[in-house]
């Protein structure tokens, strides 16, 4: 038997679970952002394919997914439920004959196991995930992460795909860069600056040109990506938070410091009551702004000593904020604790960062 990556990742997740609530909005574009109210500040956090036929998109403000679907169902975040349906897919997928499950976030994970048919096995987490939960799952099979992550995308909605080192190219090879799973945009037009534009340029590229363009570390990695190179080790280690944030988008800028100040406070009251829970004091504080109309920059600073005060959080957060020397209306305010690190450290970088939908 030979050892396997499955990526699963459940269809359109969080309007699923809506609809599962919902079952007269089977069929209709459904969109979950915010409060639910198309006229506030606030970004869709998915949409139902129905919706996404008429170009909405997580991240996109709600406002404008409305305008480019007005018929859409716009129903507010409601982050236990989705907690809930995540907890139980995931207790399926590790109660599947010789599993090692990787939680990437509330809609997905890898899945190791050895097996002769990966597809079979592929299709039995299919069956397993809705007969428990009546959601529905892509899987993407690979020979590694990188491989099976990219994979999913060819099997969506409700499908299977395997992609390995024998069909790489085949399907890979002529498509852009910035199809490869950790290349965006960005980093795609400075592949394409030095004449990098496919997955099979970069594949081929010099290694020396990408560490001069990206260093030593993300140069080579680039060139693997472009390969399918990733890791193969799928690792239940529990995941160890490094820090705790919270960030508001106000429904109406902050422009008068009192208000502003007031603000900060209530985000690191928030903050330490998230890093108390894990007992682990703030090492170093970290502000989020963004300027209206829609500048964002953020700071760090590290603190003199390990501490749970939140006055001193929040005072930390505002000297940051003073040291930008800017004084635009706030539109978003964020702040993030960095917290001691656990004992005996943190586990290895993994090839995935966790986030989608779930990260929070």
């Amino acid at each position: 038997m030979a050892p396997w990556v499955l990526h699963v990742d459940l269809d359109q997740f969080i309007a699923a679970v809506e609809i599962l609530r919902r079952p007269e909005l089977v069929g209709l574009p459904v969109i979950v952002g915010g409060r639910g109210d198309p006229t506030e500040r606030a970004v869709v956090s998915t949409a139902s394919y129905e919706a996404r036929a008429f170009g909405v998109g997580s991240g996109m403000p709600l406002r404008l997914a409305v305008r480019k679907c007005p018929a859409a169902v716009v129903l507010p975040v409601d982050a236990p439920a989705y907690d809930a349906a995540s907890a139980e897919i995931m207790a399926v997928l590790r109660s599947r004959p010789g599993a090692v499950v990787e939680v990437l976030g509330w809609d997905e994970a890898f899945v190791g196991v050895s097996t002769e048919d990966p597809v079979e096995y592929a299709r039995s987490i299919q069956a397993a995930v809705l007969e428990r939960t009546r959601l529905h799952c892509s899987v993407g099979i690979g020979d590694t992460k990188v491989r099976a992550k990219i994979a999913t995308e060819f099997g969506k909605p409700q499908g299977i795909y395997q992609l390995t080192r024998q069909n790489w190219f085949d399907v890979m090879g002529d498509r852009p860069t910035s199809a490869l799973w950790g290349v965006g945009s960005r980093i795609s037009a400075r592949l394409a600056a030095h004449g990098y534009e496919t997955v099979r340029a970069l594949a081929e590229a010099d290694q020396a040109t990408l560490v001069t363009e990206f260093g030593p570390t993300m140069g080579p990695h680039y060139r693997r990506l472009g390969r399918g190179i990733s890791s193969a080790v799928v690792d239940d280690t529990p995941w160890v938070a490094r820090a705790h944030g919270r960030e508001t988008t106000y429904q109406r800028d902050l422009v008068e410091r009192e208000e502003v100040a007031a603000a900060v406070r209530t985000l690191a009251e928030q903050v330490v009551q998230d890093i108390q829970r894990e007992g682990r004091p703030c090492i170093r504080v970290h502000l989020k702004v963004r300027f209206a109309p829609f500048f964002t920059t953020t700071r760090i600073r590290k603190l003199a000593e390990p501490t749970f005060d939140a006055g001193l959080i929040a005072e930390t957060a505002l000297a940051l904020l003073e040291a930008l020397g800017d004084d635009r209306p706030i539109r978003l305010l964020g702040v993030r604790a960095e917290m001691v690190p656990p004992p005996g450290g943190y586990e290895p970088p993994r090839t995935t960062g966790r986030g989608g939908p779930g990260a929070r």
